[in-house]
């Protein structure tokens, strides 16, 4: 199996210690299937063209340049020279600047992941001072920011099994509100318990190997199908779970989620606070 290949390397920084570091993908993208289109007459590949509407032609790469509409129809060009002038230091820094709780950061923020490794021998300087982080850092996540990709990253870094994770954020202005909030309401005391034993019971460590692509497998049995020459055979229709009161629905869940259980799990107490 090839080595995975960096796609940044350059300086992890807190304070005053710099450590030399490369930016790995965190994961991959090869286990899912992927599709050509195809010309359905004669079924060859359809191509991507970089067609200009005006001149009425193909337009090589040597003749496009970036521009920006900050009117309709009026644009303004941007050379590669000087989107180069632009780098700010997050191009070559990553520079810890705060550190907080990993639970302080919102679900929604969260983007790609990337691991990071010391730049230099296994047990050089840059390695020492990379173990020394993870250990520091136990419990916490550092901020700052990473240029690439033609743009600059807020990051959040923390230590996962030894190893430094990187998580792409989200800025604030990038996230939007809910949709929907839930009323502050109390809810029925015996529908609020019956929830709490079907969540207790369905509690438990998260194994990522238990789960799977199910769509992935059923699209791979198709194509292996069709290339075999077999007859395609439609799944039935999932039924639909028959209308049932809430209450009825969680008894018979908790009744199908402790049948896989030894003993279902007891719902804690719940205490009301009377409104004033």
């Amino acid at each position: 199996m090839a080595s995975p290949r960096a796609i940044w390397n350059g300086v992890l920084q807190v304070s005053l210690v710099s450590i030399p570091i490369k930016v790995y993908a965190a994961t991959e993208s090869s286990a899912t299937l992927s599709f050509n289109q195809l010309h359905t007459v004669c079924q060859s590949r359809v191509g991507q063209r970089k067609w200009c509407i005006h001149c009425d032609r193909e337009v090589p790469s040597a003749e496009i340049v970036k521009g920006f509409e900050f009117e309709k129809g009026k644009w303004v060009l941007i050379l590669p020279e000087e989107l180069d002038a632009l780098q700010t230091p997050s191009t070559k820094v990553i520079e810890l600047t705060q550190f907080t709780s990993p639970s302080s950061v919102p679900f929604a923020a969260i983007g790609s992941a990337y691991y990071l490794a010391p730049d230099g021998p296994e047990h050089g300087p840059a390695a020492e001072a990379y173990s020394l982080l993870c250990a520091a850092m136990a419990g916490q996540m550092g901020v700052g920011k990473l240029a690439m990709y033609g743009r600059e990253y807020l990051v959040a870094v923390g230590p996962v099994n030894n190893s430094l994770l990187l998580c792409t954020l989200h800025q604030a202005a990038e996230l939007r509100e809910p949709p929907y909030v839930a009323p502050a309401r109390l809810t029925a005391i015996k529908d609020l318990q019956l929830a709490e034993q079907i969540v207790a019971t369905l509690a438990g460590p998260l194994n990522l190997a238990d789960f799977t692509d199910q769509y992935q497998s059923d699209l791979r049995q198709l194509i292996d199908a069709k290339i075999a020459g077999e007859e395609i055979i439609e799944a039935a229709p999932v039924p639909l779970a028959p209308v049932v009161s809430l209450q009825e629905a969680l008894t018979q869940s908790l009744a199908a989620v402790s049948a896989t259980k030894k003993t279902p799990a007891k719902a804690r107490p719940v205490t009301t606070r009377k409104r004033a």
